[in-house]
């Protein structure tokens, strides 16, 4: 798929959390074809401490007001920046980089999408197109406490939402992996987005249930091309590039304990 540089302008800059903002850029052309799971690499002007540009996973795309959406986890000065853009700002972004989830031919129900902390941010445009495309997702997203659950009522446009927290105070006490939902092993396939501890063990979970299962790997990917070498992950077919080759990857592919 062919990649594009853009400088984009900023529509909107919202903060979620004090760890995230959604930031919603816009563009004087229609935006190119765009995978779910793809990401962007994203250029920081204004910060001194920021050479590279930060990879950031397209959040969702709408194509009526012709923005792309980008949920952003504020952790290091780059990021940070990114969260005080203003309206008006131009960004330059490098984008669809990547390969994106696997979409099925014919509409399907019982999908399973789990994510955990910034790892739900691929999973909103993924409902949104598995939704436009007939099938049936259901969302199982997980967080530490009720306040860091972000846009819950988005994503039950597209499909029911399940929900745990660590302290429980929403949904059911716990993990992601430890909810109720999973006793049901009718799923056709499931998509995961978040911290590896919580991949693998969705992936043995699949892996046990006979269950197709595709997963977006977090690996830092300092260029997005394959060319740096810092996003390397050991497959069945050797050494790849997650940025090159992912960030997207059935399970079957990757050489974990499951």
């Amino acid at each position: 798929m062919k990649k594009y540089v853009l400088d984009l302008v900023v529509k909107e800059n919202t903060c979620l959390h004090e760890q995230y903002a959604l930031l919603k850029l816009s563009s004087h052309a229609p935006f190119p074809e765009m995978l779910p799971g793809q990401f962007a690499e994203i250029r920081v002007d204004g910060s001194p401490t920021t050479f590279l540009r930060r990879p950031i996973s397209i959040h969702y795309v709408d194509r009526e007001k012709n923005e792309i959406w980008f949920l952003i986890q504020l952790v290091g000065d780059g990021t940070r920046r990114l969260g005080k853009a203003q309206v008006g700002d131009v960004i330059n972004v490098i984008m669809p980089l990547g390969n994106g989830f696997t979409l099925p031919e014919e509409p399907l129900e019982d999908l399973l999408l789990v994510g955990g902390g910034v790892g739900t941010a691929p999973l909103l445009y993924l409902g949104e197109q598995l939704f436009k495309r007939g099938s049936k997702p259901s969302f199982l997203l997980g967080a530490k406490s009720s306040k860091d659950l972000l846009q819950l009522e988005q994503f039950a446009l597209y499909g029911d939402v399940y929900i745990t927290t660590e302290d429980g105070s929403l949904g059911e006490r716990g993990y992601v992996t430890q909810h109720s939902i999973l006793n049901n092993a009718n799923f056709k396939k499931i998509y995961v987005c978040g911290p590896k501890p919580m991949m693998l063990s969705m992936a043995k979970y699949a892996k046990s249930h006979s269950i197709d299962c595709e997963v977006s790997l977090e690996n830092t990917m300092a260029c997005g091309v394959g060319a740096c070498l810092c996003c390397v992950e050991n497959t069945v077919e050797g050494h790849v590039c997650v940025c090159k080759e992912g960030p997207v990857f059935n399970i079957n592919k990757l050489l974990w304990q499951i």
